[in-house]
């Protein structure tokens, strides 16, 4: 299953002031134009990014695009031959501008190694270090990276295709439980006794407290959400069993 582009920009920055240009923005161009199968989403990207050379737009969006291209797999290689060919239709100033963007973009230093390192640079939030403290209640392997331990305590989560976590429950006397909000990825919640839900970027949970649930990865890809703990009295854990492969394999 190929990842579905979801954006939230327009609502973010025009959502009261522009409501019908924000869901335009989201829900048409990108829910429904950017999703549409017939052309792939790299292909999207490349279209895209030409389109903006053309038209001489060089600012925050043409690198938005290209950090989207290069997400979905168009190397140094292939984007300098697709500058290059457009600069022979479109003019050689035009063709210098995206280069100075795009060299910043495919940066030979930054150049993913790993996976771990690929899904990185789809991410604004660090995957941090491997969530030893917790291993014992994960199936497969997790990071932590502290986002705040201020205030209200914010850490990004990160699992590797089919990473989960066991089933568990926030307890609390008052208040308590856990807000998960999915930055990367493909992954799932379950709560027991409920069907599993599917969590991609922009996608926020809600747990209360005394609610028994697991969250992680898709099979196919990887996933990373912030937990967000939520204050109560007395709150605490309780790990409980793995979730069993027989119930996992059951998710796409």
């Amino acid at each position: 299953m190929s990842e579905k582009i979801v954006q939230t920009a327009g609502r973010e920055s025009l959502g009261e002031f522009a409501p019908m240009f924000a869901h335009l923005n989201d829900d048409i161009l990108f829910g429904e134009v950017w999703n549409e199968a017939s052309i792939s989403v790299k292909t999207r990207c490349i279209i895209t990014v030409v389109s903006l050379m053309a038209s001489g737009i060089t600012d925050s969006s043409l690198v938005y695009h290209l950090q989207n291209a290069k997400a979905h797999g168009v190397t140094k290689d292939e984007i300098a031959a697709i500058i290059t060919h457009a600069t022979m239709y479109v003019g050689w100033p035009k063709g210098w501008a995206v280069f100075r963007l795009a060299k910043d973009v495919w940066n030979e230093e930054n150049e993913a190694a790993t996976e771990k390192d690929k899904f990185q640079n789809t991410l604004f939030f660090p995957i941090g270090e491997p969530n030893d403290g917790y291993a014992e209640y994960f199936v497969g392997q997790s990071y932590l990276a502290p986002i705040s331990t201020q205030q209200v305590p914010i850490y990004n989560v990160t699992f590797e295709p089919r990473c989960r976590n066991n089933w568990h429950i926030h307890h609390a006397k008052s208040g308590g439980g856990q807000m998960l909000i999915c930055v990367g990825g493909r992954g799932y919640y379950q709560e027991w006794g409920k069907e599993a839900v599917e969590l991609t970027p922009g996608s926020v949970i809600n747990i209360p407290a005394e609610v028994k649930h697991w969250h992680g990865a898709a099979p196919d890809s990887w996933f990373s959400h912030l937990a967000v703990e939520v204050p109560g009295e007395d709150a605490s854990n309780e790990w409980c069993e793995p979730v069993s492969d027989e119930e996992y394999n059951k998710l796409k």
